[in-house]
C-alpha cells in the first residue's frame, strides 16, 4: 500500500528558483495586482518576472509583454488571465519549459465546463508540467518566503500545512491563523483538483521537513482509498486532520439493502478516516485547535493524565471534558498524594483534577506543574487557571511559560484560562511563545483527546495484522453470479444466496426452497420444529410487508395454514410477482440479533458494516463501517465501536456473546465485497449471535448484483 505517485515532484512548486506571473496588473484592487504585491513583499530571493501584453511597468518592475521574452526558464509561473485565454497561456509556458503552473482563473469546472478544464491539463501534461488549479487562490511557501496568493500578506511562520479546496474560507483563515498565532510552513489552494489533488499534496508534505500538521479543508474526494493508502505511510511525526464539509446522498448502489440505505456519503468518511489515522475535526475551531496541539506538543508516553487546577468548578468540567474525549484521569491516589501533597495548600485536594484552590499564587501553581512534568507514571497534564478575584492571571501564565521551557518538549501539556479580558490576553500571549493554551475546558482536553487517538492509532500500527486469504473459491462464486446475471436477474433469491454463503463458509439457519405444500411440511418435519417460512421471490425484497413471512411455526397444521397465507398474501399484493417457492427454515432460539452487511462507495470503494440488526436497525443507525476489506483484529475493534456493544459482551447479567464467530463472518463479508466485483451489496439481517463459543447464524441474507 502507498505506492508514491509516479511524477510527484513538487520541490519546484514550493521552491521555486524564479517566477511567472502571468496577467499581472497595473491596476490596484485586481487579482494579478495583488499577487505580485503579495510575492514582492515577501521575503522570497527569486527572480520574478510579471507577464502583461500590454506592456510598461508595475511595482517599479517592468512588464514583459510575452512568455517568450523571458529571460531564462522559469520554475513556476502563476496564471492570471481570463479563462477563454488560460489554455494558450498554458502551451506558451510549456514552450518556455516551465515546471509548475498554478491556475488562479476560475471559470472552468466549478461552473460546468469540465471539457475545457481538461484540455488545459493534458496541454500542460505534453510538457510534463504539473498544474495547481484551476479556480484558486495562490500558494504561500515558508520554504521559500513565498506568499504567491492574493489573499492577507501577514503570516505566521511555523509547522502547520494547511490545504483548502475553498478558495474564500482558505483566504480567510490566513488571516485566523496569524491572530491565534498558528504558524503555517505553507497554504495550498487546491480548488478544482484538475492535476495536483489532495494525495500529491500529502505526499509532497510528508517529506517536508518544515511541517508536522497537514490542515486539510475538504469539500470532497475521488480517489479515496489511495488517500488512505497515503495517508497510512506518513512517518510517526506527521499528522494529517481533516475539517470535511458536506452531507450528500446515498451511493448511486444504496437502493435496496439496509447496508446501503446507512452508507451515508458522510459517514463513510468519517468511518475510512478512522481507519487511516487520519483526525477528523468537527469544525474550524477544532481543527485549530488540535493542530496547536500536534505542532506544539510532543504524543503522550502514557495514559495517565493529570489535571492541575485553581478553580474547583473548571477542574469538575475538565474531568467531565475527559470522559467525553476518551482521556483517562489517573486515579492512584497514593501517588498523586506522594506527588502533591507538599506542592500544594493544606485545603487543596490532591485527588485529580488536583485542586490547589484560589488562593494560590504564581508560585504554588508553578510547584505544582513541576511535580506532574517531573512524575514519570504522568503521560500528559493538563493546566487550568481561574481568574478568580484575589488571583494572579499573568503569574499563571509565567508559570506555565517557566515549566513548560523546560519540561514541554519532553512531556504532554495543554493549558487553559478561563476569565475575561486578561485570561484571554495570557492565553494570547502563551500563544505567542509556542505553548498551547486555550480559553475554554472542552476544548483543550479535545485537543489532548486528539493526541491521545493519535497514539492509540500509531500503537495499533506497530502491531498491524496481515489479511490472510480465506479458502473462498472466488472463481465458483464469480461464476454462478455470472449465470444468475445472465438470466437478466440483480437480485438473488433465498436459495442463491444460500448458495454463496456456503461457499464463503458462512453459517446460516438450516433450511431449504420448496415448492409444494407436501415438500414444506416435509422439510419442518426434518429440520424440526419451530419453523420459519419466507416468501422466495426475485421481484419481493421486504418480506413482511408483502405478508410473505410466518415466524415461530410450533406444528404441522400451523405449516400448512401459513403457507397457504403467505401465497394468497403475496399474490394479492404483487400479482406479476415471479415466485420461486417458500423457504422453509429453523426458527433459531435464542441469541442476539446482528447485522453484517457490505456495500460500495463512490469514494472508498466496497466497505463492510456490522451493528445491532433486526427490524430497528435503519431508525437506530447504531452502525460502524469499514473499507475492505479488514483482519480479524479490525473487525473485532468495529464491533467495540457501535454503542449498543456492552449487549454483545454480556450487560446486566446476560452472557456473553461468540464475538469470535461475529468477527470472521465480518472479515469473510470484507474479503467478498473486495475481490468479488460483481456484488453491489449484500445484508446478512438478522445474523443472531449465540453465547460464547456457540458460533453464530445468518437468518436472513440478501445479495444484489451492480448494474452494467
Amino acid at each position: 500500500m502507498g505506492a508514491k505517485r509516479e511524477q510527484n515532484d513538487l520541490e519546484r512548486l514550493f521552491d521555486p528558483r524564479n517566477i511567472a506571473v502571468i496577467g499581472a496588473s497595473r491596476k490596484k484592487g485586481k487579482v494579478g495586482y495583488k499577487l505580485l504585491s503579495n510575492i514582492l513583499e515577501s521575503e522570497y530571493e527569486g527572480d520574478v518576472y510579471p507577464v502583461n501584453p500590454k506592456g510598461g511597468e508595475v511595482l517599479g518592475m517592468e512588464l514583459h509583454e510575452s512568455i517568450e521574452e523571458l529571460p531564462e526558464p522559469i520554475d513556476l509561473a502563476v496564471i492570471v488571465v481570463p479563462a477563454k485565454l488560460v489554455k494558450e497561456a498554458v502551451h506558451q509556458c510549456g514552450e518556455k519549459g516551465v515546471k509548475h503552473i498554478i491556475v488562479i482563473s476560475s471559470g472552468f469546472a466549478e461552473v460546468g465546463k469540465v471539457e475545457e478544464e481538461r484540455d488545459l491539463v493534458e496541454e500542460a501534461k505534453k510538457y510534463g508540467m504539473r498544474v495547481l488549479g484551476p479556480n484558486v487562490f495562490g500558494i504561500y511557501s515558508a520554504k521559500s518566503d513565498l506568499n504567491a496568493t492574493f489573499g492577507p500578506s501577514d503570516i505566521e511562520k511555523g509547522s502547520i500545512a494547511l490545504l483548502s479546496q475553498s478558495g474564500a474560507l482558505g483566504i480567510a483563515l490566513i488571516g485566523k491563523t496569524a491572530q491565534q498565532y498558528l504558524g503555517l510552513s505553507a497554504i495550498v489552494s487546491i480548488g478544482n483538483k484538475a492535476d495536483i489533488d489532495d494525495v500529491d499534496l500529502v505526499e509532497y508534505f510528508s517529506e517536508d521537513g518544515e511541517s508536522e500538521v497537514i490542515l486539510v479543508y475538504m469539500e470532497g474526494l475521488e480517489n479515496g482509498r489511495e488517500f488512505m493508502e497515503t495517508v497510512e505511510t506518513l512517518q510517526e511525526d506527521k499528522t494529517v486532520i481533516v475539517l470535511k464539509s458536506g452531507r450528500s446522498e446515498k451511493g448511486a448502489t444504496a437502493v435496496a439493502s439496509h447496508t446501503g440505505s446507512l452508507a451515508g456519503s458522510d459517514r463513510i468518511f468519517s468511518s475510512a478516516f478512522k481507519q487511516c489515522g487520519v483526525l477528523r475535526a468537527e469544525n474550524l475551531r477544532e481543527a485549530f485547535n488540535w493542530s496547536r496541539a500536534f505542532s506544539n506538543s510532543p504524543l503522550p508516553k502514557n495514559e495517565n493524565t493529570v489535571v492541575v487546577t485553581n478553580g474547583g468548578g473548571i477542574g469538575v468540567l475538565s474531568a467531565d471534558a475527559a470522559e467525553k474525549y476518551d482521556v483517562k484521569l489517573l486515579d492512584d491516589q497514593t501517588h498523586l498524594k506522594e506527588t502533591f501533597e507538599d506542592a500544594i495548600p493544606s485545603f487543596g485536594s490532591t485527588k485529580n483534577p488536583v485542586d490547589i484552590t484560589g488562593q494560590a499564587g504564581k508560585e504554588e501553581y508553578e510547584k505544582s506543574l513541576r511535580r506532574a512534568y517531573e512524575s514519570e507514571e504522568i503521560g500528559s497534564v493538563v493546566g487550568l487557571y481561574c481568574e478568580a478575584g484575589g488571583g494572579d492571571a499573568w503569574g499563571g501564565a509565567k508559570a506555565i511559560k517557566e515549566v513548560y521551557e523546560e519540561y514541554g518538549d519532553e512531556k504532554t501539556s495543554v493549558f487553559t484560562f478561563v476569565g475575561g479580558k486578561e485570561a484571554d490576553e495570557c492565553v494570547q500571549w502563551l500563544r505567542k511563545h509556542d505553548i498551547p493554551a486555550f480559553t475554554d475546558t472542552y476544548e483543550c482536553v479535545s485537543a489532548l483527546g486528539a493526541l491521545y487517538q493519535k497514539k492509540r492509532y500509531l500503537e495499533r500500527m506497530k502491531n498491524k495484522e496481515e489479511i490472510p486469504e480465506p479458502d473462498i473459491p472466488l472463481e465458483k462464486i464469480r461464476n454462478r453470479l455470472k449465470q444468475i446475471r445472465e438470466r437478466d436477474r440483480l437480485t438473488l433469491r433465498e436459495d442463491e444466496a444460500r448458495e454463496i454463503l456456503d461457499m464463503a463458509g458462512i453459517p446460516m439457519a438450516e433450511g431449504e426452497v420448496v415448492t409444494s405444500l407436501e415438500g414444506a411440511v416435509e422439510t419442518a418435519e426434518r429440520i424440526g420444529y419451530p419453523v420459519v417460512l419466507k416468501i422466495v421471490s426475485e421481484d419481493i425484497i421486504h418480506k413482511s410487508d408483502a405478508g410473505g413471512l410466518a415466524l415461530n411455526l410450533e406444528n404441522e397444521k400451523e405449516v400448512v395454514d401459513a403457507y397457504q397465507a403467505i401465497l394468497s398474501n403475496v399474490r394479492k399484493k404483487y400479482p406479476d410477482a415471479h415466485i420461486k417457492g417458500i423457504s422453509v427454515a429453523k426458527m433459531l432460539q435464542g441469541g442476539e440479533e446482528t447485522i453484517i452487511g457490505g456495500t460500495r462507495d463512490n469514494t472508498f470503494g466496497p466497505l463492510v458494516m456490522f451493528g445491532l440488526g433486526g427490524v430497528y436497525v435503519e431508525i437506530l443507525e447504531d452502525v460502524e463501517f469499514r473499507v475492505a476489506p479488514i483482519g480479524i483484529k479490525e473487525a473485532r475493534r468495529m464491533m467495540g465501536e457501535i454503542n449498543a456493544f456492552p449487549v454483545l459482551v454480556g450487560a446486566r447479567g446476560e452472557s456473553r456473546k461468540d464475538l469470535g464467530a461475529l468477527a470472521d463472518v465480518i472479515y469473510k463479508i470484507s474479503y467478498l465485497m473486495n475481490e468479488v466485483d460483481e456484488i453491489a451489496e449484500m445484508d446478512l439481517n438478522p445474523i443472531k449471535a449465540f453465547d460464547q463459543g456457540e458460533g453464530c447464524k445468518a437468518v436472513d441474507v440478501a445479495i444484489n448484483l451492480k448494474r452494467r
